[in-house]
């Protein structure tokens, strides 16, 4: 009882320590070619604005996915991430309409990446994951 009143307190006062990221397997497809990828789940506005600052290391098959609620505008910036990205501005089908390489920034002021389009996702893997894949813009990610 009284743990779950500690517990309702810190939630209350935002004291809670955010859950864990979900842990996704997602297929990014060319053509016949089919690479699968595992994905955290940035589906919230806390989990979204952290996404991948202070990760040093990202795996080969690794990334996260951005998953918003509706057609979002605006770039993605890297201030404090640690490692260079390259990250792909998906439709609510999956369709892969940009791509973008971005680096990492340790300033103040950083460069905002922006694909200039509306997206329903985002989904970064490391620099030059989609182009080492042959995947482009007009492929598909399932999801």
């Amino acid at each position: 009882m009284l743990k779950n009143r500690i517990k309702l307190i810190g939630f209350l006062f935002g004291q809670e320590k955010e859950r864990d990221l979900q842990t996704k397997m997602i297929k990014v497809s060319s053509g016949e070619r089919t690479i699968k990828l595992t994905v955290q789940v940035a589906d919230t506005q806390k989990k979204r604005e952290k996404g991948l600052m202070f990760v040093g290391k990202l795996s080969e098959n690794e990334g996260m996915l951005f998953v918003f609620s509706g057609k979002t505008y605006g770039g993605f910036w890297m201030k404090n991430t640690l490692i260079p990205l390259s990250v792909a501005f998906l439709d609510s089908d999956g369709k892969i309409l940009k791509i973008l390489d971005m680096v990492p920034c340790k300033s103040d002021e950083c460069p905002t990446y922006d694909p200039k389009l509306s997206y329903h996702y985002a989904l970064e893997v490391n620099l030059g994951w989609f182009e080492k894949n042959q995947i482009k813009e007009g492929d598909f990610v399932k999801f």
